[in-house]
C-alpha cells in the first residue's frame, strides 16, 4: 500500500508540473480578450481578408446598417467583400442608387442608414432633418475636379455659345451650382439657358445623344467614354478650370449616431482601411468591381486615384461646405438657415482616426 500511495503522489506532481508549465506559456504568449476586434494590414498579401490580423484598440459594438451607394465606388464595396465590415462586427447591406444624391434622399423615407455625397446634397439633407455628418471623405481636390468633362454638342465651341441651349443637371446634386459659376464667369446668366432636371449620367446621355439636350457635366472614365463616343459631341473644358472645388461627405440619422457611437466609430475604420487596401491593391480592386457590377477593370484603374476615399476631417471639408451652404442659402435652396457646426458629429471619427480631425485646431 505504500508503493501505491507513493507512486500516486509522484503522478499527481508530474501532472500538476505539466499544467503549471502549460499555464505559464499561455501567459507568456498572451491570450487575446475575447472582446477585442482584430486589425488587417492593408499592406500584405491580395488574399489576406480582414480577419487575419493583430488586435484593434476600438471595442465592438455590433450594428446592422443599410448603406447608399452607387456602382463605381470602390470603398465600400471593397469593405464589404473583404471582410473589414465584418470584423467589426457590421452586418452591411449596399443599397445601389444611380447618383450619391439619390442615396442621401433614402435617408428621408429610412431606406438606408448612411450615405455619402458632394455637399450639395449633403447640406439639403442636414437642413431638413436629423442628420450629423460623421466624416468628409477627403475628395474636394484639383485633380478629382479635372474629372469633371463638360460634353457639348458640336455647334458649341466656347461657354459663350451655351446662351439659350438646354442644360444637364442632375435632380438634387451641385450641378446647378457649378453651371451657374461657370456660366457667370463666362458672362453669362443662368437665366440665359434651360436648365433640364434629369436622374442620372445615363439619362444625360440617351439625352444628349438624341439631341433633346445640348451640354452635359460627366464623372467617371466608364461614362466619359460613352460620351466620347457619341458622333455630334466634344469635350469642351473640365471643372477644374473653374472655381468650383466640391467636397464629400458621411451623413448618418442622428439615432444611429447617438445609439451606436463605437459603432459609428468601428464603421468609420473600416472604411479607411478598406481604402488602404484599395490604394495597396489596385488590380484587385478593379477584378472586384468587375466581377460584382461589371465595371470595366480599365475605368477602374483610371479613376481609383481620385475616387479612393481618405476618411478625416478637416479645416477645408467645414470651408467647402460653409462656401455651398451660403450659395444654397442666398438662392433659396435652402429655405432656413442654420448653424453648420450643429450639424458636425465628428466624436466616432475622432475615436476611431483622431489624428485626421484636424478641423478646429
Amino acid at each position: 500500500m505504500t508503493s501505491i500511495n507513493r507512486r500516486s503522489s509522484y503522478l499527481t506532481l508530474i501532472v500538476l508540473t505539466v499544467l503549471t508549465l502549460l499555464l505559464a506559456a499561455c501567459g507568456k504568449d498572451g491570450v487575446k480578450p475575447a472582446n477585442t476586434v482584430s486589425e488587417v494590414s492593408p499592406g500584405s498579401a491580395g488574399q489576406q481578408s480582414a480577419t487575419d490580423a493583430s488586435a484593434s484598440p476600438l471595442q465592438p459594438d455590433p450594428i446592422q446598417i443599410k448603406i447608399a451607394d452607387i456602382l463605381t465606388n470602390p470603398v465600400l464595396r471593397i469593405a464589404k467583400t473583404k471582410g473589414f465590415f465584418d470584423k467589426y462586427a457590421i452586418k452591411a447591406e449596399l443599397v445601389t442608387f444611380a447618383t450619391p444624391a439619390e442615396g442621401i434622399n433614402s435617408l428621408f423615407i429610412k431606406q438606408t442608414d448612411i450615405a455619402w455625397g458632394a455637399d450639395f446634397p449633403i447640406l439639403n439633407a442636414v437642413s431638413k432633418g436629423d442628420y450629423g455628418i460623421v466624416a468628409a471623405t477627403g475628395t474636394n481636390t484639383d485633380a478629382a475636379a479635372a474629372q469633371w468633362k463638360l460634353y457639348v454638342r458640336d455647334g458649341i465651341q466656347q461657354a459663350q455659345d451655351l446662351k439659350g441651349k438646354k442644360l444637364s443637371t442632375l435632380r438634387g446634386t451641385f450641378l446647378p451650382y457649378l453651371w451657374d459659376e461657370y456660366l457667370k464667369a463666362n458672362g453669362l446668366a443662368a437665366a440665359d439657358s434651360q436648365q433640364i432636371g434629369q436622374g442620372g449620367f445615363d439619362e444625360a446621355y440617351v439625352a444628349l445623344k438624341k439631341g433633346e439636350i445640348d451640354a452635359s457635366w460627366v464623372v467617371g472614365s466608364a461614362m466619359i467614354a460613352k460620351f466620347a463616343d457619341v458622333q455630334g459631341i466634344h469635350e469642351l473644358t473640365d471643372m477644374s478650370k473653374t472655381t468650383v472645388r466640391i467636397g464629400g461627405a458621411i451623413i448618418a440619422s442622428n439615432d444611429l449616431i447617438q445609439a451606436h457611437p463605437q459603432g459609428v466609430a468601428n464603421f468609420l475604420s473600416a472604411l479607411d482601411e478598406a481604402s488602404q487596401f484599395i490604394t495597396a491593391h489596385p488590380e484587385e480592386t478593379a477584378d472586384i468591381l468587375f466581377k460584382e457590377v461589371k465595371q470595366p477593370k480599365e475605368a477602374t484603374l483610371r479613376d481609383l486615384p481620385t475616387n479612393n476615399w481618405q476618411i478625416g476631417f478637416k479645416q477645408e471639408s467645414f470651408d467647402s461646405l460653409s462656401g455651398q451652404k451660403q450659395y444654397m442659402v442666398k438662392d433659396g435652396i435652402i429655405k432656413n438657415d442654420f448653424d453648420l457646426k450643429s450639424k458636425l458629429s465628428l466624436d466616432s471619427l475622432r475615436k476611431a482616426l483622431p489624428d485626421r480631425v484636424t478641423y478646429g485646431q
